[in-house]
């Protein structure tokens, strides 16, 4: 399987700012692997949308995936409380 290229919607730079630093690194860190796979076991397909879910402790990720181009853009990256608004 080819590897995947992530990039990142401007405002999830915004999102980092509030997250402890400990947990940043375990989040980027996580979206590291979504270049191998980017529906690694876990994830869940959001209903209405075509984006993505990923859980890294009490935080989400929401990603989009581009199969033609080989893309995963992090859409963006909060806590689980406010994820989805």
């Amino acid at each position: 399987m080819a590897a995947y290229k992530v990039f990142f919607k401007k405002s999830v730079e915004k999102d980092f700012r509030g997250i402890p630093k400990k947990d940043v690194k375990k989040i980027l860190h996580r979206i590291k692997m979504l270049e191998g796979n980017p529906r690694p076991p876990g994830c869940e397909k959001l209903t209405g949308q075509e984006r993505y879910r990923l859980r890294q402790g009490g935080y989400r990720i929401v990603y989009s995936i581009q199969d033609d181009e080989l893309i995963v853009w992090v859409v963006k990256v909060a806590h689980r409380k406010r994820a989805y608004r």
